[in-house]
């Protein structure tokens, strides 16, 4: 991409480059914006090899908080408390579903290192504002990421209307209702995502993800 703040491993190359006039376009659209994550934590993501990828967790777009989003998906900082209301309710499900230790704080880097790619539908927002960034264009080229890990059988950890909307990509996703405290009793709690994924995985033959943080 030739972007400073562009850290993407090299094998998001061949996604990217063709739709390099689509990214500056929206860079430079919010070029003068206060946003979140940073600049160089916009592509965060994609720092993981797309040939490590074994499964998918779609977001929605950036915590609006200062200092907390850094470019992953339901991922904060280790310093920050309190958690997001949705990333404590991924943990209590966590807990629940494979009886592992409750995190000790909300950076989930460690499920990157797994394979698993955390990524938000939208990149970007304005600190202080949910879904600023939300008709910008970024759709086009975070479906082009997601279709790059479908195409390799990543499964897809689909929660709410917004992540449900690129089910069609994969051919094996695992949907419920998004995890924030608006809907996450309405079938969040109780859907086994993390185990449901390592069935999968087992059955294909491909060593489960550590999903203990």
């Amino acid at each position: 991409m030739g972007r400073d703040f562009l850290p993407v491993h090299s094998s998001w190359n061949s996604v990217l480059n063709p739709l390099a006039p689509e990214i500056e376009k929206i860079l430079q659209t919010i070029s003068n914006d206060d946003i979140a994550p940073g600049n160089d934590r916009i592509f965060a993501a994609l720092e993981m090899d797309l040939n490590s990828v074994k499964c998918v967790i779609v977001g929605q777009d950036p915590y609006p908080t200062r200092g907390n989003a850094h470019g992953l998906a339901f991922s904060v900082t280790p310093d920050v408390q309190p958690l997001p209301a949705s990333l404590r309710n991924i943990f209590t499900e966590l807990v629940s579903d494979l009886g592992v230790g409750h995190p000790k704080n909300g950076d989930l880097s460690r499920w990157v290192d797994q394979g698993v790619l955390l990524l938000n539908r939208v990149l970007t927002t304005k600190v202080g504002e949910s879904n600023a960034h939300a008709d910008i264009g970024w759709q086009q080229i975070t479906d082009a990421i997601a279709q790059a890990a479908a195409a390799q059988g990543a499964i897809a950890v689909l929660w709410g209307k917004s992540a449900q909307e690129i089910s069609h990509l994969f051919t094996h996703t695992i949907e419920s209702v998004h995890p924030s405290p608006l809907s996450a009793y309405r079938g969040f709690f109780g859907s086994k995502p993390f185990s449901r994924v390592n069935q999968e995985l087992t059955r294909r033959g491909i060593s489960p993800i550590d999903w203990s943080l």
